[in-house]
């Protein structure tokens, strides 16, 4: 008996160690903000590696999960900002048992130009406006950075709406910019920048210490009777190393 035991548990270390799921592998579908993408995939990658469990990974903007959620696609985990997360809790969309909620960072927004450009000045409040109003174009989203730039554009008493163009989401944001002619710059998340900088994409900076937004983001599990592999997803999640792999990406871990 012992040694049947032990031949189960070497063929379990040699599916896990070629990828392959063991018994009791399950499938984790996993919703979450672009804005953690750089992090979040090399974070889920080892999970499965080391877990034998297959993640289902996609991706939407902040009021898309809403919209998704509350529409009754089914989800284990959800990854977005804490306000989002509260909305959804209080509509009986996902767990109510907040200490379940693991903390993923913040992430900051920052200014993009296209391959070749010249670099903006955005070292203050002042010349940051500055280099809006004299950009050609000016892009960002509708999701929780563009949100946010709305307000700070109004803050700023600016009015871009004529040469203004905005997209459901940042990698849409991004993806535009890399490919515009000289004269546009792009708002968005950091990470997102980042994400597209070995294409060409500049990443000019974040925004000046005095207009800087930081929006946080929070893994919550969708049932409070999570299954476990939703369950172990979370305590990895919440990891030194996944914290590591987080802050690596851009991603503000500090509490």
């Amino acid at each position: 008996m012992t040694s049947m035991k032990n031949l189960i548990a070497a063929a379990a270390g040699v599916l896990l160690a070629f990828g392959l799921p063991a018994a009791g592998a399950a499938d984790v579908r996993v919703l979450s903000a672009g804005a953690v993408e750089p992090g979040l995939r090399p974070v889920l990658a080892a999970f499965e590696s080391a877990s034998g469990h297959h993640v289902v990974l996609s991706f939407a903007s902040a009021p898309q999960i809403r919209e998704r959620v509350a529409a009754g696609a089914v989800f284990e985990v959800v990854i977005a900002p804490p306000a989002v997360l509260d909305e959804l809790e209080s509509g009986a969309r996902i767990a109510a048992d907040r200490a379940q909620r693991v903390g993923i960072g913040r992430v900051g927004v920052g200014v993009a130009v296209p391959p070749g450009a010249p670099r903006p000045d955005i070292s203050s409040a002042e010349a940051f406006k500055r280099t809006l109003q004299q950009a050609d174009s000016v892009v960002y989203n509708r999701a929780s950075t563009g949100l946010y730039v709305e307000t700070l554009l109004k803050r700023l008493g600016l009015d871009l709406q004529a040469k203004s163009t905005r997209y459901p989401d940042g990698a849409a944001v991004m993806a535009h910019v890399l490919r515009s002619p000289v004269g546009s710059v792009g708002l968005g998340a950091t990470t997102e920048i980042l994400l597209l900088r070995d294409q060409g994409l500049q990443f000019v900076g974040p925004l000046p210490a005095e207009l800087q937004n930081f929006t946080s983001y929070v893994a919550a599990p969708v049932s409070a009777d999570a299954v476990e592999a939703a369950r172990a997803l979370l305590r990895h999640l919440a990891s030194a190393e996944s914290q590591a792999t987080f802050a690596r990406a851009g991603i503000d871990v500090a509490r």
